[in-house]
């Protein structure tokens, strides 16, 4: 699989191929799914866990704002993947949290870490998986160096952005019928620039109970 994305170009840099490496896809996906082909797969409550492309593009564009001892917001954090990717990169003395409205993917997600190269780091609570509306990103531990959205939203929460840090990264889908993977950057001074990375196909971030009622 890590093979797979660096001959695509997708992965660029050494620290995303061995971060990818090590949590295994595998832990995370239901049982009895091919856990290492390119493609979304359901996970149950109308949710999917992304392709291992975009969890790919996704550690790529934020490596830089995923370095040793900083804070990683993971909003919709599913089965918990990408909040043990980011948990790894940022290590014991950074601070990965993960954020999920569906109380038994969050239950589910700590099983799943505790299985994972991550397990350390859960264990001693430099990370943590939270019951919550990710939309209101996670005050505790703002502001972040990284943040990552795994939906689609119709707009990029204001709450998000305002627990961004200076020089830190946002990562979100936008858009209902037409979606777009938005970069966020917040400079040193607090200004806000955005741009479009790529076409995606996200769920959308909505409500648990709109969730549940399949939108």
């Amino acid at each position: 699989m890590v093979e797979h994305l660096q001959r695509y170009g997708i992965i660029k840099s050494k620290r995303v191929a061995d971060v990818i490496e090590t949590v295994d896809r595998a832990l995370f996906v239901p049982g009895g799914s091919p856990a290492y082909e390119d493609s979304p797969m359901p996970i149950g409550f109308n949710v999917t866990i992304s392709a291992p492309h975009m969890h790919a593009t996704c550690l790529q564009l934020l490596e830089k704002n995923l370095q040793p001892g900083m804070h990683a917001l993971d909003v919709g954090s599913g089965t918990g993947y990408m909040t043990a990717c980011f948990a790894r990169m940022v290590g014991p003395q950074g601070r990965a949290i993960g954020v999920e409205h569906i109380p038994e993917l969050v239950a589910l997600s700590v099983k799943n870490v505790e299985k994972s190269a991550a397990a350390s780091l859960l264990k001693d609570g430099s990370l943590a998986l939270h019951v919550g509306d990710g939309r209101k990103g996670w005050p505790e531990f703002a502001p972040y160096d990284a943040i990552h959205v795994g939906a689609a939203a119709p707009d990029i929460p204001q709450p998000l952005i305002d627990q961004l840090k200076p020089g830190g990264r946002l990562v979100i889908p936008v858009g209902k019928i037409s979606q777009e993977l938005k970069v966020v950057d917040k400079n040193e001074d607090g200004n806000v620039t955005v741009r479009t990375e790529t076409s995606v196909r996200y769920v959308p971030l909505t409500s648990r109970e709109a969730q549940l009622r399949g939108y």
